[in-house]
Formats: C-alpha cells, structure tokens, sequence
C-alpha cells in the first residue's frame, strides 16, 4: 500500500492505517530505534509510540512522505529514551561513536550566545549533502541520522567497511570546510 492510501486511512480513522504503517515501515524504524537506544525491548516501544504520535498528528498532519515523517518520530523518541536512561551518567557517560565524530564540526547546544540559527545551519548542511555524491550522501545519512554502525552501511550498500569510513572522514573534511565558507565555525 502506499503512502497516500495509508494517510487516506488515518484521515478516515481507519485502525488498519496502523497496521500497513508498520508493515511498510516498522523494520527499519526499529532497526533505528535498536541502534540508537541499544535496547530490542526500548526500540519496540519507541516504534509503538511513534505509531501512536502518527495516529494522533494525522489528521490534521498530512505529510507528503509519511516514512520521512515516520522514521523521523521514531528517531526522536528514540534519542530521548536514550537521553533519559544516561541522564544520571551525563559527566562520565559517553556519547555514541556517530555524533562523537560530527562533534568537531557542528557546535554545541550549549553555548547560548554564541550559537547559530538553527534554520540558517539546517539550510547550510542541507545545500551541502544536496552538493555529495549519491554514494556519500547515503553513507553520511545512514551514519549521522539513523545512526546505523559503519559494517551495517557497508552491508546495505554491498561495498567494503573501508569504503564508507573513507567515505565518511572526507565528507565529514568537506563538511568542516564548507561550515567554515558559510562562517559556522
């Protein structure tokens, strides 16, 4: 089924709308939801809530992709659960490998008067991975926003480990360079 027809189920408040929302996009979200929370139990849950937000926002929501919309909810409650299960280990805790590795070149939440405009550098990194290669496009994605591990890219991808880490350390090189063109850093 696809996407309008599954919102045309969710406008009609249709319980099967749940059903095909999952069975077109519940295994990666989940699959997000694990790498992200490192729990199967914590990304079933974030995967049920993400359902439960869709039911809840459409209608009025109407997304034009319903899987962007989808996996972009799950993501986030996935961040948060992960958030709160290490709030208590913030100062000796470590933050998963994926941001550690961007953390030299986007700043910190932290630093109020000296931030950027989160519109104006969202616009900055979405002219830049418009500017990538489809190859290096999809790895950084797959790595920085579904957080999937280097050997999971490479085996959706069918192409070498080696390959994507080289991948990603120039794109993460560009990257830096164009943030500091636009003034960023």
């Amino acid at each position: 089924m696809d996407d309008a027809a599954i919102i045309a189920l969710y406008q009609r408040r249709d319980e099967q709308a749940i059903r095909e929302t999952e069975a077109a996009y519940g295994a990666l979200c989940n699959q997000i939801a694990y790498h992200i929370t490192e729990s199967r139990e914590d990304a079933e849950e974030c995967v049920s809530e993400g359902l439960l937000r869709l039911w809840n926002a459409i209608p009025p929501a109407c997304p034009e992709n319903l899987g962007g919309y989808f996996v972009t909810a799950v993501r986030n409650i996935a961040l948060n659960r992960r958030a709160e299960a290490h709030a208590g280990r913030r100062g000796g805790g470590q933050t998963p490998l994926s941001y550690e590795e961007l953390s030299p070149y986007i700043a910190a939440k932290d630093g109020t008067e000296q931030a950027v405009d989160r519109n104006a550098l969202t616009d900055a990194l979405r002219r830049f991975l418009a500017g990538l290669s489809a190859d290096a496009r999809a790895f950084f994605i797959s790595r920085y926003w579904l957080a999937l591990p280097v050997s999971e890219i490479a085996k959706q991808c069918g192409c070498s480990e080696g390959r994507v880490k080289m991948s990603l350390l120039r794109t993460r090189k560009k990257l830096r360079t164009s943030l500091e063109k636009e003034g960023f850093l």
